[in-house]
């Protein structure tokens, strides 16, 4: 047995102090980077420690560390993307990405918050997960084709063909990730008033005719006042408006509603005496909502910030 106080002989050898602060000081990129490509905190803060202790064996080896660590992350996440369990969970019509409040987990201070919105956490899950890696690694952290077809196991020519499909992708909803602060705040205020008041006239007037609305409950579904969370998108304002309606009503009493930034944006979550029930997100443009977002997965509401 090892006497008390004595080092594990067994155990790594301590990290040196300036790889610790090295690793520090990327871990909020690298948090980023893998919550994007696997739209769940957890995981992505599991990649994180996974590459941690990648770094601690082998950082005398790294000649670029932000390089190094950012190539680590990415075939973790490509390696987690892969198995079966997420696979099926990708294929699901109504999974969303996990809704985060940004300074809980310290991604406060990111250059690019419209990279986290939900709107653009979304585009990226429609994407393969090489796309996403593509898109991610060249968009934001200027890696260059040759270095990301190192990485992903394929040739310059197809990483750039990967870029472009990728690019489309996001092009297709760009608009809905950037719209000034004070509109988002305006349009989500006016759908909280309109919802709570039962009008639904005034609730599809907010919506863009093409809205749609997206609910996730997790694989097991979610019910609140006998109603489930959809199973698939809902599509057109009139719809839209009358299904929000409806669901209010039934659950005006038991579910109490806050105003909190999830995402970079402002975002309601609505809580019950046990907890948080769930998250409402917009994605707005040109002064109409064009998505709903309702996050009612049990399992994934954990960072909405609301110990803060």
């Amino acid at each position: 047995m090892t006497p008390p106080g004595d080092p594990d002989p067994g155990a790594a050898p301590p990290a040196a102090a300036d790889d610790v602060a090295v690793f520090e000081g990327h871990r909020a990129r690298l948090l980023a980077l893998a919550y994007r490509m696997l739209g769940d905190v957890g995981r992505a803060e599991d990649v994180v420690q996974d590459a941690w202790l990648r770094w601690h064996a082998h950082a005398a080896e790294a000649r670029s560390p932000e390089a190094y660590l950012v190539t680590l992350v990415t075939r973790l996440c490509l390696n987690e993307l892969d198995s079966p369990r997420i696979r099926r969970e990708e294929r699901r019509g109504d999974r969303l990405p996990e809704p985060v409040d940004l300074d809980a987990v310290g991604l406060a201070r990111l250059e690019i918050l419209e990279m986290v919105s939900m709107a653009f956490l979304v585009v990226l899950q429609r994407l393969s997960p090489a796309e996403r890696a593509v898109l991610l690694l060249h968009d934001v952290f200027d890696f260059g084709h040759d270095e990301i077809a190192a990485l992903v196991g394929k040739s310059a020519a197809a990483c750039r063909k990967l870029l472009e499909r990728a690019r489309d992708g996001v092009a297709a909803e760009k608009r809905l990730f950037s719209a000034p602060r004070a509109q988002h705040e305006r349009l989500l205020t006016a759908f909280i008033h309109a919802a709570s008041a039962g009008d639904v006239d005034a609730l599809a007037a907010l919506l863009a005719d093409d809205v749609t609305l997206v609910t996730d409950g997790g694989i097991h579904g979610r019910r609140a006042a006998g109603v489930r969370n959809l199973t698939r998108p809902l599509e057109g304002a009139p719809q839209v408006a009358a299904f929000v309606v409806a669901v209010t009503r039934r659950n005006v009493h038991t579910l109490a509603p806050a105003v909190r930034d999830l995402n970079g944006q402002p975002a309601l979550v609505l809580r019950t005496a046990d907890g948080p029930f769930g998250a409402i997100l917009l994605a707005v443009h040109d002064d109409r909502i064009h998505r709903v977002f309702f996050h009612g997965d049990p399992e994934r509401l954990g960072h909405l910030g609301l110990d803060a």
